[in-house]
């Protein structure tokens, strides 16, 4: 009989976690790998992997660098086929990389908006998409696991394209998570709260905005980075093998005060 415990553990699994090179995506990779999985690293060059990489060797983890572009339908599809062929299949997929840029809605152009919501969205959808696929054709139950954000659920000024993408990688999460659910396939989400990583440094480097920020959050602090990997060990594993299509925010509690 399985222990309590023991349905948290991804040994065995296969995970590919894209935006792996820092942040977000490098503590969650970072996090199953410590959980047993072996992982494949996705990001747009090799040389951004490779802190990641030796991190997870240093800890004697399986780990698999993969260059790709999210944005492109094309790269979905390889890096994932590639990293099943490497890995011997994939069982869990973390939809991670994301980019954004604050703009007052009037200054968003046809570029800007285009570059956010194809990395934040389209390339979540078709990594899914293609995840699943090997999922399904390997006939064994997988996870899907993406991160969405407190602007999936709040409108934020200047933020329109970002909220925009995560608003829709809520509804797509829920979407796939009813359509998949007859092949075995769950569908999840993250919102992490205030996380400083790279993408976020420029917020910080204001107090004011700190200090305004602080102030909304129960817990009275930002997050950090590991407060996401226990959250994301949990709904990829089998400890939430009857939870799909949920949300959970990281946040510290600001929904839950708002």
């Amino acid at each position: 009989m399985t222990s309590e415990l023991e349905v948290f553990s991804l040994s065995g699994k296969r995970a590919f976690v894209t935006g792996a090179s820092r942040g977000i995506g490098r503590a969650i990779a970072e996090g199953l790998g410590r959980a047993g999985a072996d992982v494949a690293v996705a990001a747009r060059s090799a040389e951004g992997l490779a802190e990641t990489v030796a991190a997870m060797e240093a800890e004697n983890r399986r780990v698999i660098p993969i260059v790709m572009d999210v944005s492109r339908v094309a790269d979905c599809q390889t890096a994932l086929i590639g990293a099943a062929e490497a890995l011997g299949g994939i069982d869990l997929l973390v939809n991670n990389a994301g980019v954004e840029q604050v703009s007052p809605a009037f200054s968003v152009d046809e570029s800007l908006w285009n570059r956010i919501l194809d990395t934040n969205l389209k390339g979540a959808f078709f990594c899914a998409q293609a995840a699943a696929r090997l999922m399904q054709k390997a006939g064994k139950p997988g996870a899907i696991l993406n991160l969405c954000s407190l602007t999936s659920e709040i409108g934020v000024p200047t933020a329109v394209p970002y909220g925009a993408s995560k608003s829709g990688l809520l509804g797509m999460t829920r979407a796939l998570a009813a359509e998949w659910a007859p092949i075995g396939i769950r569908v999840n989400a993250l919102a992490p709260g205030y996380f400083r990583t790279a993408l976020t440094e420029v917020f910080y480097q204001d107090e004011a905005w700190q200090n305004a920020m602080l102030a909304k959050i129960p817990l009275n602090r930002f997050g950090q980075l590991d407060d996401l990997v226990g959250a994301s060990v949990f709904l990829l594993s089998d400890a939430a093998r009857y939870i799909t299509g949920v949300c959970l925010p990281v946040d510290g509690g600001i929904l839950a005060s708002i």
